[in-house]
């Protein structure tokens, strides 16, 4: 059995009324936010399981706007993230899939579009206690938990590109913490996470976009 501390069982600060429903949901739309950067334009969510039937009660929906909006679990202007939004000039909209059952129970989708003309999907998991899991990205399954500053690299499953980004990363003194490969077939897309304990300096980015088959370097800073 793994460890559970206490913190676990409460949860994280927050706005409430639940880990699962509020604080999970405004963590995952806020780590789809630092995703793909810039300023929103229109964001869509689509809920599962029980994000489906209780969203409303519960304020996922609030809390999702929130996190789109930059706002950490326990900031108070969730709340009114509905008009906040609109000031913001966010478009932005619901929508329930009770369907698909193979899947978590508190699960979500978020397309997004920013001023840059750049769209981003993104699958997070709400697991209880606040914590979450990104399980996928532009309709690749990949795992990160967001609780370290992360670099996804997307790519061109060829080789030399992973030791490329490797040694972008030592050349910049980031110490690697974790680093995963998935991809969607063998010569396709895939998405390089790297996950570290401290920042990750943003000129790494530029560096790592130098090699050819690389498309797009998106920075999560925690």
């Amino acid at each position: 059995m793994g460890f559970i501390s206490v913190f676990d069982v409460i949860g994280p600060n927050m706005v409430g009324p639940s880990s699962s429903h509020t604080a999970g949901a405004a963590s995952i739309a806020l780590l789809a936010r630092k995703m793909i950067g810039g300023n929103i334009k229109k964001v869509v969510f689509t809920l599962y399981g029980s994000f489906a039937k209780t969203y409303r009660g519960h304020g996922t929906d609030r809390a999702l706007l929130g996190g789109i909006l930059g706002f950490d679990t326990d900031n108070l202007n969730i709340k009114d993230s509905f008009e906040l939004a609109k000031e913001a000039g966010i478009e932005y909209e619901f929508k329930t899939n009770e369907k698909e059952t193979e899947v978590h129970p508190n699960t979500v989708d978020i397309e997004l579009w920013n001023d840059e003309d750049l769209s981003l999907t993104v699958r997070g998991e709400s697991r209880g206690g606040g914590k979450v899991m990104i399980t996928r990205i532009n309709e690749v399954e990949v795992e990160f938990t967001g609780e370290y500053s992360a670099l996804i690299t997307i790519h061109k499953d060829k080789p030399g590109v992973v030791a490329n980004i490797t040694k972008c990363l030592s050349d910049c003194n980031v110490n690697i913490a974790f680093m995963r490969l998935f991809r969607e077939d063998k010569g396709a897309t895939a998405y390089s996470i790297v996950e570290s304990d401290e920042k990750i300096p943003k000129k790494v980015l530029d560096e790592i976009k130098e090699n050819q088959y690389v498309q797009n370097v998106m920075l999560v800073q925690i």
